[in-house]
């Protein structure tokens, strides 16, 4: 069933304002009609105009919109000066209200420009239907401003020109839940390696467990890869990296590493490199995000350690790949930890905590339960220990300096990081990054 309804007459010319009135009462007495009970949300987009055209505009829509008792409280008319903001401040409105099925009335030659601005606003979550607005006979021309006017396809062009609008549009949007917040590590040396962990603060996403700075994108979710992509821009501006050298790993909570320079693998939970000016990330939001970093043979690393991949050996695997492809010593390697569930409040069924309590024991809290608590950040760094990585050069939450701890709970600071295991499936998520300073 339709839960909303977008009618379109962005694009309706002021000298066609007595049209608009007949247009949108015939569109919303048919949506009344048709609707079960209750009635869609309505939203109608319109560009706004200045001084007297918005005036006389208001004054041929309102009428329009009185006598609908059923839609009276469910309509909105959303003005602004471009289509992008128009529908970004729609696609708001309706994650608002969880809404995800929408029907779409509009002038049948402003669809596939539409679908555009949809297919970059909007992501699978969201299921889209499209009516043509029964535009009367004098309208025939109101297209003529749009690229597919003449029945063609969208160029490579009109569709550059839609994603510079966008961008745009997103990069004027303030900065949510604060200015952007970066932690970083006293063990990575700062002359050599640019690197740290976002958390959630000073970026734009919106909906309440992504806001405000998400910075991953998926089809479950509805935070669009566009939204991710701004995200990401300020951080790498904030940070000094740059966002068109950036790599984050393509996880799989397992132990494959990608070499920056080969083939790069379908999935893959870390990822090395001895090139300048690339950027490596892995992300976390109750998942480890481990940076790697040797200062003598000047490379580094990152990975994503879940309780599998630790399971697995994610991070020793990444060091290893740091030693043969690049010689690295394994006592000159630093790594850190970032931020991730504590033992404080991660629990797993029994089946998996034994695998952590063989490791050590001290991983694991009430075992004897059904789920007991669980310790990923210190069966890490017993792992990496047993590997050679030296005691001194593992950052993680058993340091006592407090003014250099950096391995916070996410699931304790709802104010500063994601956490799935706080917030549920649609959560957010943050990264650790690092980089060879030029």
């Amino acid at each position: 069933m339709v839960e909303a309804v977008l009618i379109d007459l962005f694009s309706l010319p002021a000298n066609l304002q007595s049209n608009i009135q007949g247009l949108l009462c015939n569109t919303l007495e048919t949506i009344e009609k048709c609707s079960s009970l209750p009635a869609p949300f309505v939203y109608v987009m319109c560009c706004q105009r200045q001084g007297s055209e918005r005036s006389s505009e208001e004054e041929s829509l309102l009428p329009a919109l009185r006598d609908f008792q059923s839609l009276k409280t469910r309509v909105e008319v959303v003005r602004s000066l471009t289509t992008a903001a128009a529908l970004y401040t729609i696609k708001q409105r309706l994650d608002e209200k969880d809404l995800s099925i929408i029907k779409v009335i509009l002038p049948a030659l402003r669809k596939d420009l539409m679908k555009v601005y949809i297919d970059h606003l909007f992501t699978a979550v969201y299921q889209f239907e499209f009516e043509d607005l029964q535009v009367a006979s004098d309208c025939e021309n109101l297209q003529r401003a749009d690229p597919q006017s003449e029945g063609q396809a969208l160029s490579m062009q009109d569709v550059a020109l839609i994603r510079s609008e966008i961008q745009m549009y997103l990069e004027s949007l303030p900065s949510l839940k604060g200015e952007l917040t970066i932690l970083r590590s006293s063990l990575i040396p700062d002359d050599i390696f640019l690197h740290g962990f976002s958390t959630r603060t000073g970026g734009i996403s919106y909906i309440p467990t992504l806001s405000s700075c998400n910075l991953f994108s998926s089809s479950k979710r509805r935070d669009p890869q566009v939204v991710v992509k701004e995200n990401l821009r300020r951080l790498a501006n904030a940070a000094g990296f740059n966002p068109e050298t950036f790599h984050r790993v393509k996880t799989d909570h397992a132990n494959a590493v990608c070499i920056m320079g080969k083939t790069e693998p379908d999935s893959y939970d870390g990822i090395v490199t001895n090139q300048k000016g690339v950027t490596i990330a892995a992300p976390g939001a109750d998942c480890i995000s481990v940076l790697f970093a040797d200062p003598v043979r000047k490379a580094c690393g990152a990975a994503h350690s879940g309780w599998k991949g630790t399971l697995l050996g994610v991070s020793m695997a990444t060091v290893n790949a740091m030693v043969s492809e690049y010689g690295c010593n394994v006592k000159d390697i630093r790594v850190v930890l970032g931020p991730s569930v504590g033992p404080c409040c991660y629990k797993l069924p029994h089946e998996s905590a034994k695998e952590f309590h063989r490791i050590d024991p001290k991983c694991v809290r009430q075992f004897d339960s059904a789920c007991p608590y669980i310790d990923i950040r210190r069966a890490t760094r017993i792992l990496l220990e047993n590997g050679g990585i030296l005691p001194e050069n593992i950052q993680d939450d058993s340091v006592t300096d407090q003014n250099q701890n950096i391995t916070f709970c996410t699931a304790c600071h709802p104010d500063k990081f994601y956490s799935h295991f706080r917030d549920g499936p649609n959560f957010g998520t943050q990264i650790g990054f690092i980089s060879i300073k030029d």
